[in-house]
């Protein structure tokens, strides 16, 4: 091979690892070959005799892969060296490299596990820790654990950490050390502060071509961000420089023509991470990193995954700063200070902790195993793999013991998110097109909500906006691949079409002036107040911005009742509901039609059993709290007096087994007026048998028997029992009264019942303070008797005749 590069001095190394283990972990820096160099020398080396697969993470890099290799060959691509990408491929009998994006090594393993007529997979830019790569590794290994030793298996990766891999793979680890040529760091004196992001690139830039020689490569988050900055910098640059944008959603040709090498002058490509891997550009010796990235991250809370720009990680700009010393030495300018490097990310998050797991846990079901079976470098998460079973099962990709059904496997034959793979089986003539406009990004922005003006521009129909061109080209295109034998039955309208993806986002209209809807999945979502499908009553959000407390819809579609009822007449189902309102303070039972969580009817249900409504009764009671009334506090107070054995009246215990004891006895109660009005004190009673009644009379009872047999129900809720009565019903009284042993305590009444003195010493007081209380009393009260030795009087609530 001619041009030699760093990977070289390592390609034995790898040989003879894999010739010694059948595997290799391969870290090598960006720019030094990997690539193009290592297929070509497993080739060489004739260490298998079967095809050598290598795995892309982007089209882009695979087909410009397989083209440099092919040059390396001097042969035409699809001869020796071939590629497979969606929608366009380049392979023949004679190819013995195949380079494939990474869902393609998927379906090869999906349909025959034994990958007849492969000899090695190689897994480049490993780093990326896409879903599909590392269930493609996770699958790998298994086969060449149970059906194939012969299969050769190698990782490469510019910035990964390659301890966990060479570990999971049981692999060795070949190192290549550098790159061709140093590439210096520039940093920023002072962080950029409040300036867009746009503004501060396009100064970087122009001070990058002022101080460096060279094409630059300037890296940006997205397509957005990539025209802004291309409009400041158009007037500004030096006349020898071109402006190319690159970025995924690109024609291909396009995309070509921003990678190749400038004709004359200067080049300055503007690009996404779609740059960062495998490709090489010509004649970059200049870097300008912006410093953010965007990834999709998946929401928990609204089931939904939704782009989001971050910081890049150290990693990231380790492998961006590498493009700058490609060809020669090069120069790095990155749009953030020395010190905030320090307290960037060392690694992006892989796809699996970050992404949707729809379209994974359909293949784990599709391959017959649990996640749990396979070697992962990081593990998914139990509760989101439930949470994208839960997607799979409502659109019966799943059966109700997570096993795949015929319609499931179906799904994953096409290349397609789960819930549009769902649309376009079972969806009419128009649902090849719908699913490439809603896996594409929105071709009219600022557009208003409505999916069906998108529509109507993929169909060539004439649009108040004017649609972005390419985009609408690429779903054509897409939509055309998409329709191959589709077939025409099925619903047409967009409407149906959407809510067939998006069962669980079918919103209806709440109540009110303001367009809020409750979407059919349990969520809420807003559209805005001056959009014309504001006032629409049922919609399908296609579209949302990912809020857990309510999303906004940036995308939906019509839908009529008459559509949704046919569309899903067997989960319109008719409800009835006893439930307590909080609004209401009252228990509501209501029948009720629904869908999901859309109620479509609801009318008053007259006869609900009384066992319903006092169910739905607890649930009041859980909120109002017990609230008893002053019998049923002195129960409580006397049995909480009882040691262990007794039975637990504490009022975390009652709330916690209402149903057992309360309940049976809530017939009639539905409202919180019924209930302060409730009487608390049988339901507490029964809980007890008749020994335990008896135990609790006998060591706390309820009353005081007074000389006149009168009961007096005594308080145990102070530091000791505890009465209130007219002094004059103790005349006579010589033992101070006892409770289980203790004496009570007594507050002695005037005949006006207010309190005279307290005491828990009769006999003493009748000896020492009564004679003052005469004294003060008999004045006050001369109609009621005052005897001189009330230990010889008889008890008595009566007064003296008047007149005597």
């Amino acid at each position: 091979m001619s041009d030699a590069l760093p990977i070289d001095a390592v390609l034995p190394e790898v040989i003879a690892a894999l010739r010694a283990a059948g595997r290799v972990v391969l870290q090598a820096p960006p720019g030094a070959g990997k690539t193009t160099r290592v297929p070509l020398a497993m080739l060489d080396a004739g260490i298998t005799q079967g095809r050598i697969i290598m795995l892309e993470p982007r089209r882009l890099a695979a087909r410009a892969a397989a083209e440099r290799m092919a040059q390396t060959r001097r042969e035409e691509v699809g001869q020796t060296v071939g590629y497979r990408v969606r929608g366009a491929s380049a392979v023949s009998k004679a190819t013995r490299i195949e380079v494939v994006t990474e869902g393609i090594l998927t379906r090869m393993l999906q349909d025959n596990p034994e990958l007849p007529g492969v000899g090695a997979v190689i897994f480049d830019e490993f780093h990326e820790r896409s879903l599909n790569a590392d269930l493609g590794l996770a699958l790998c290994l298994e086969v060449a654990e149970a059906l194939r030793d012969d299969l050769l298996l190698v990782a490469m990766s510019a910035t990964l950490d390659a301890a966990p891999v060479a570990d999971l793979m049981q692999a060795p680890v070949v190192t290549s050390e550098g790159r061709s040529f140093p590439v210096a760091s520039v940093w920023l004196d002072k962080p950029v502060g409040n300036r867009r992001l746009e503004e501060a690139t396009a100064d970087l830039v122009l001070k990058a071509l002022s101080e460096a020689p060279g094409s630059a490569l300037v890296f940006l988050p997205g397509e957005g961000e990539i025209r802004r900055t291309e409009a400041l910098l158009k007037p500004h640059i030096p006349p020898d420089c071109v402006l190319a944008p690159l970025f995924g959603a690109m024609e291909f040709k396009a995309q070509r023509q921003a990678i190749e090498p400038a004709k004359e002058g200067r080049k300055i490509v503007l690009a996404t991470s779609i740059a960062e891997t495998s490709l090489t550009i010509e004649g970059i010796q200049i870097v300008v990193d912006a410093g953010r990235a965007r990834r999709a991250r998946f929401d928990p809370s609204s089931g939904m995954s939704r782009l989001v720009t971050e910081k890049v990680t150290r990693a990231e700009a380790t492998q961006r700063a590498g493009r700058a010393g490609r060809v020669s030495e090069g120069v790095a300018y990155k749009l953030w200070t020395k010190g905030e490097e320090g307290a960037l990310a060392a690694y992006p998050p892989a796809e699996i902790e970050a992404g949707d797991l729809s379209g994974f846990a359909l293949e784990l079901a599709l391959w017959g195993a649990e996640a749990a079976d396979l070697a992962f470098v990081t593990p998914p998460h139990e509760g989101r793999l439930d949470e994208a079973r839960a997607v799979l099962q409502m659109l019966d990709a799943l059966d109700a013991q997570g096993r795949i059904t015929d319609h499931g496997r179906a799904l994953a034959r096409l290349p397609l998110h789960p819930r549009l793979a769902h649309m376009v089986s079972r969806g009419g003539k128009r649902a090849a097109t719908l699913a490439a406009l809603l896996a594409e990004r929105d071709p009219m922005r600022g557009a208003g909500v409505d999916l069906a003006q998108r529509m109507d521009a993929v169909e060539g129909k004439r649009t108040a906006t004017q649609p972005h061109a390419p985009t609408i080209a690429r779903i054509r295109q897409e939509a055309k691949r998409l329709a191959r034998g589709q077939s025409d039955d099925g619903p047409n309208d967009i409407g149906p079409l959407a809510a067939l993806a998006y069962p669980d986002r079918v919103g209806l209209r709440r109540k009110g002036d303001a367009p809020r809807f409750v979407l059919s999945g349990g969520k809420g979502a807003v559209l805005p107040d001056s959009d014309p499908m504001a006032g629409e009553r049922l919609i399908v959000a296609t579209d949302l911005d990912g809020d857990p407390r309510e999303a906004k819809v940036r995308q939906a579609a019509r839908l009529t009742e008459a559509e949704l009822r046919g569309l899903f007449s067997d989960q319109i189902v008719w409800q009835n509901l006893c439930q307590w309102s909080r609004r209401d303070a009252r228990v509501l039972a209501r029948k009720q039609e629904r869908f999901g969580a859309l109620v479509l009817d609801d009318r008053t249900w007259p006869d609900a059993p009384a066992d319903a409504v006092a169910l739905a009764m607890l649930d009041g009671v859980r909120q109002l709290g017990l609230n008893p009334a002053p019998p049923a506090q002195r129960f409580l107070a006397r049995a909480r007096l009882m040691g262990p054995d007794f039975p637990d009246f504490s009022d975390a215990h009652l709330m916690e087994t209402l149903e057992d004891w309360l309940l049976p006895h809530l017939d009639g109660v539905r409202t919180a007026g019924e209930w302060k009005n409730f009487d608390l004190l049988p339901a507490l009673r029964a809980r007890l048998s008749w020994d335990a009644q008896q135990e609790l009379d006998r060591a706390a009872p309820a009353h005081f028997v007074t000389p006149l047999g009168r009961k007096v129900p005594i308080d145990y809720d102070g530091d000791a029992p505890q009465i209130a009565l007219r002094l004059q019903e103790l005349f006579g009284v010589t033992r101070h009264p006892q409770v289980a042993g203790q004496p009570l305590q007594i507050t002695l009444l005037s005949p006006a019942q207010r309190p005279v003195q307290v005491t828990m010493d009769l006999p003493g007081f009748w000896a020492s303070s009564y004679a003052d209380v005469r004294k003060d009393m008999r004045g006050r009260y001369p109609r009621h008797p005052w005897p001189e030795d009330p230990t010889q009087a008889d008890p008595t609530l009566r007064a003296k005749r008047r007149g005597t």
